[in-house]
């Protein structure tokens, strides 16, 4: 099994159906409170999540059902946004 590239630490809400949604995660010691899910999918061995923050930032999130790992493949900045 494959370490995730960075990983992060997320806290989910389950809902009705059972399915978890990121609420917040942390970075190291950062924690990144999430304001609203833009989208989610789904690959054959991971969901994903793009994530916007109360700050305009914008996050895509992976996780892996079978190891119940989650990692950072996404950052946006909306200070420094992509040229």
């Amino acid at each position: 099994m494959q370490e995730p590239l960075f990983p992060v630490r997320v806290v989910c809400y389950s809902g009705y159906r059972g399915e978890e949604t990121p609420r917040r995660f942390y970075l190291g010691n950062r924690l990144i409170e999430i304001v609203e899910v833009l989208d989610r999918w789904l690959a054959p061995e991971h969901r994903y999540f793009k994530l916007r923050t109360a700050g305009g930032d914008l996050y895509i999130l992976r996780h892996d059902s079978q190891a119940d790992s989650w990692e950072l493949t996404l950052f946006e900045s909306r200070e420094y946004p992509p040229e």
